[in-house]
This record gives structure tokens, C-alpha cells and sequence, in this order.
């Protein structure tokens, strides 16, 4: 049979797959996930994320080490706050006490050149689990009063040592707000790096397990602020949006059932765009391991190289020090 195209001729041999390969994955290409908690003095496993824990602050930096020692450039930091501290209003986040601020501070004394990202949104410290402070009727997470207390949070972050401040409250507004504040302060150096369109998904249970921000009994839904998994357009509007407000970074949340976004993004934006593959995506192929129907180091890998195939320039993945580690040792 005379074919003048064998694609075939170009997948022979491992070699010759690997000089051809489109797309390249590398530890600088992502950022770590790493939770620390109020309520532990070690490494707290988290059930429904196997592998991640709730890290003390000595555990905490134990882990930084072990990061840092197989490429990995960055940490977002996110705080498990006791159930005690928190309130209807989220007032324990701008606490001397809130372990954030600690943990910030000890990660930059001791790694000085790790980018450190701080979640700015009032979730872990509201009794409700929103990430806003509500209206007074309870109907609503009210919009202007949260991007007042996201601006207090976010000058404290920058203050603990944060490289990038990361809102994910999806608040109007509150990219140029933040971005006005860290200035009036004195953190000009300090990046926004803006949840721009964080869908209203179902993928986030396992985080909410790990930093207890469960919704308690509150009539509102995260639908009124986070956006309707249906809508493409408005994704673009509120990334564009965010880009026109100060916004040196943008996330697409989750991240696999939305890589149609995360392409349309990035052959648009002038700014890099981040993807976050959230813990339900984690925990789904991890169970699915489990269970013996996917293999796990194949299908994790699979996932995590259609991210950057579509074309996230970074990548936010509980996968990021195990992949990490093997790529080092391949």
C-alpha cells in the first residue's frame, strides 16, 4: 500500500516521541496547594484528598523543603481556622493569631525566594462558609462591604510576606480596590493574582473538608457570586474585567472541566493565565485509582498535560510534588 502520509513514522520510538512532543510540563510550571491548621501540632492527613495533609508550622516547613528540593518554585497557602474563632463576619482573619500570618512569615524567613500566594476570601473564617459577609437579611453575600474586609486581609497578607495576594471571592470590583489598597500601603511590589472566573462547581467538596468551610445553614448559594458553569462568555467578560482593574495574573477554576476556557483565555491574554486542577479533580482520579479502574500515575499525568495543552501558562495541582518528584527521578 503507498501512503504518502504515515503519521505512524513519527510515534516509532520513545526517542522520536519525545522530539516531536507539542507539549512540555516542568516542575517551574507549577504551584503547590498546601494547607495549615490552627488545631495540630503534625501532619494531619485529610481523608478525602489522599497524599495532602493539614500541615502544623514545623510540618509545614518540613514540607516547603521537600517541595523546594524537587523544582518546585511556589506555595499557595491556605488556613484551616478552629470552628471557635470563626463568626458571621469572618473577623478572625485579621487576627494577630490567624495562622496564615504565620505561616506566611516562616515560609519567607526561611525559603526568602519561594513565591508564597495568600487566598484572600473570608470562607475559612465564616461561621456560614461564604466567602463574603452576608446582608443583613441573609440573602446575599454583600458585595461592597466584602471588598472592604478583602482589602484589609490582603494588606496583612502582603505584610506576612506574601508574593502574590490571590482574591478568589469573585466580588465585583475588588481587583481595583485590592490593588488601590496594597499601593496606598506601600506594597506596589506585591502582584495580584485574581480568581478572575471561578465557576460555581461541584469539584470543590475535598477542599472544603480541608480548610472546614463547609456552607452551614445559610440560604445562599455560591451562584450568586461564582459563575454558572454554562456561561463562556461571561468567564471572558469577568477575566477581561480583572485584566482592566490591576490584575498581574489570572485563574480559570476548576481546571479539566473547563479547558475550553482556559484555551479561549489564553489566546487572548497579554498576562499569564493560571488554571487550578481543584481537589475534586484530585480526589476523582485518586479513587477512581482505588478502585483499580484507572491507573494513577497515567491518568494524573494525562490530566495535568491537557492543562498546559490548552494553555495554562501555570498550573495549581495537589498532583504538583508527587509528578514533581518523579520527573526528577525519571
Amino acid at each position: 500500500m503507498r501512503l504518502l502520509r504515515r503519521p505512524r513514522r513519527l510515534r516509532a520510538t520513545p526517542a522520536i516521541r519525545s522530539l516531536v512532543r507539542e507539549t512540555h510540563l516542568l516542575p517551574k510550571h507549577f504551584v503547590y496547594p498546601i494547607f495549615v491548621g490552627d488545631l495540630t501540632n503534625h501532619a494531619e492527613p485529610i481523608p478525602s484528598m489522599p497524599g495532602i495533609y493539614r500541615h502544623s508550622l514545623h510540618s509545614l516547613l518540613q514540607h516547603a523543603e521537600l517541595a523546594r528540593s524537587y523544582g518546585l518554585l511556589a506555595l499557595a497557602v491556605f488556613p484551616c481556622i478552629a470552628p471557635s474563632q470563626k463568626d458571621h463576619i469572618g473577623s478572625f482573619a485579621f487576627s494577630d493569631q490567624n495562622i496564615l500570618f504565620a505561616a506566611l512569615r516562616s515560609l519567607r524567613q526561611n525559603f526568602p525566594d519561594t513565591v508564597l500566594i495568600a487566598d484572600v476570601a473570608l470562607d475559612p473564617y465564616t461561621s456560614h462558609g461564604h466567602d463574603g459577609i452576608l446582608t443583613e437579611d441573609g440573602r446575599d453575600v454583600d458585595n461592597d462591604k466584602t471588598v472592604e474586609a478583602l482589602c484589609k486581609l490582603a494588606i496583612l497578607e502582603a505584610e506576612a510576606g506574601a508574593t502574590w495576594v490571590a482574591p478568589s471571592d469573585m466580588m465585583d470590583g475588588r481587583i481595583h480596590q485590592i490593588r488601590s489598597a496594597l499601593d496606598e500601603a506601600g506594597f506596589e511590589h506585591v502582584g495580584i493574582l485574581s480568581y478572575a472566573a471561578k465557576f460555581c462547581s461541584a469539584y470543590y467538596g475535598p477542599f472544603r473538608d480541608a480548610v472546614g468551610s463547609k456552607i452551614g445553614n445559610s440560604a445562599v448559594s455560591k451562584a450568586t457570586y461564582q459563575l454558572d458553569p454554562a456561561n463562556a462568555r461571561e468567564a471572558k467578560l469577568e477575566v477581561s474585567l480583572d485584566i482592566e482593574e490591576g490584575a498581574d495574573l489570572v485563574m480559570i477554576k476548576p481546571a479539566g472541566p473547563y479547558l475550553d476556557i482556559i484555551s479561549s483565555i489564553s489566546q487572548v491574554s497579554q498576562i499569564p493565565v493560571c488554571a487550578y486542577q481543584v481537589s475534586g479533580e484530585y480526589s476523582q482520579i485518586h479513587a477512581a485509582a482505588q478502585n483499580g479502574w484507572l491507573e494513577l500515575r497515567s491518568a494524573r499525568n494525562e490530566s495535568l498535560i491537557a492543562i498546559k495543552r490548552a494553555g495554562a501558562d501555570i498550573i495549581f495541582s495537589y498532583f504538583a510534588l508527587d509528578w514533581a518528584k518523579d520527573f526528577c527521578q525519571s
